[in-house]
């Protein structure tokens, strides 16, 4: 320790680091989600798996997922300080370095899909290798700062592991998968600009271009009913399809009205200030139920029915 650290009483960021920063790099309230509807996409998949095989699979799906929030962060650094909702993260609280989380998150992942294609298939590896990149590259390294389409075009991220754990089982990606991948898709901008709109000014404050910041509350309003009715349509296409039974396609209906009925509240609303955003913080908090009910029923649809 150098002189002048010693006398001015603090210690290098390294030092005031623990295992507890390291896992808030990794997004955990975030992986958790990713985490089910990987493992309900495994469940839904034609095949069986050792129990620990398909627990490798979770675990490197999950392994990933935190990669890609590490790297995301490692990025954003300058964007979280900025934010209250994120500044008190391990890199803009100056309790980790960015060259730290750069190789936390490149060795995650870089082992991660390595496993993955040892352990179970290439094709689930190469779709895990993807989803990491296209977080990290194409959502927050080109979109984010520069399109108020970036979470439309980069729910793509949160998708593409459900694709993953359907191929860790059947080793392809066929109909009904694509069609979970369609789910989540188009789920996530009413989900993510729910949250967006209660917290517009924080965005604004760090630059950048949620949908909110750059058309308004107004028409974010819209865009969320907009994605919500095609999301609910969606939704109940495996039934329709002869993909999936009766009992998971009345869960999907029940769960669309309900959806539908807050996105319309939200549409509804025309309040400016986030302490009267009930309407929109309601939407965002039944989202996550929302996607995982409807997932357990296809769980449910397929373990329990003939």
């Amino acid at each position: 320790m150098s002189d002048v650290t010693a006398s001015s009483g603090t210690l290098p960021s390294t030092m005031l680091a623990d295992w507890r920063d390291y896992f808030a790099l990794l997004k955990p309230r975030v992986m958790t989600l990713v985490i089910f509807t990987a493992a309900c996409a495994m469940v839904a998949a034609p095949g069986t798996l050792h129990p620990f095989l398909a627990f490798i699979g979770i675990l490197c799906i999950a392994v990933a997922a935190g990669a890609a929030g590490a790297l995301n962060q490692w990025y954003e650094a300058d964007i979280d300080a900025m934010m209250k909702r994120t500044a008190k993260r391990p890199l803009p609280a100056g309790k980790l370095e960015k060259p730290e989380a750069l190789a936390f998150g490149v060795i995650l992942g870089t082992g991660s899909v390595a496993i993955m294609g040892l352990a179970l298939n290439w094709v689930a590896a190469f779709w895990l290798a993807v989803s990491i990149l296209f977080y990290v590259v194409v959502y927050t390294a080109w979109l984010k700062r520069r399109t108020p389409q970036n979470i439309v075009i980069g729910g793509a991220a949160g998708a593409f592991p459900v694709i993953c754990g359907w191929a860790a089982v059947a080793g392809d990606t066929p109909l009904l998968a694509w069609i979970l991948f369609g789910i989540i898709f188009l789920w996530t901008p009413p989900h993510f600009w729910a949250l967006a709109l209660f917290m517009e000014a924080d965005y604004a404050k760090a630059g950048v271009p949620m949908l909110p910041v750059t058309h308004g509350l107004t028409e974010t309003r819209r865009q969320i009913l907009a994605y919500s009715a095609l999301l609910v349509p969606v939704t109940i296409a495996p039934t329709l399809l002869g993909l999936a039974d009766w009992a998971y396609g009345g869960t999907a209906i029940t769960l669309g009205i309900i959806f539908m009925a807050m996105a319309v509240k939200v549409w509804r609303n025309t309040a400016t200030l986030a302490a009267d955003m009930a309407p929109e913080k309601q939407l965002f908090k039944f989202s996550l139920l929302y996607l995982a009910c409807l997932f357990g029923a296809l769980v449910a649809d397929r373990l329990l029915l003939p």
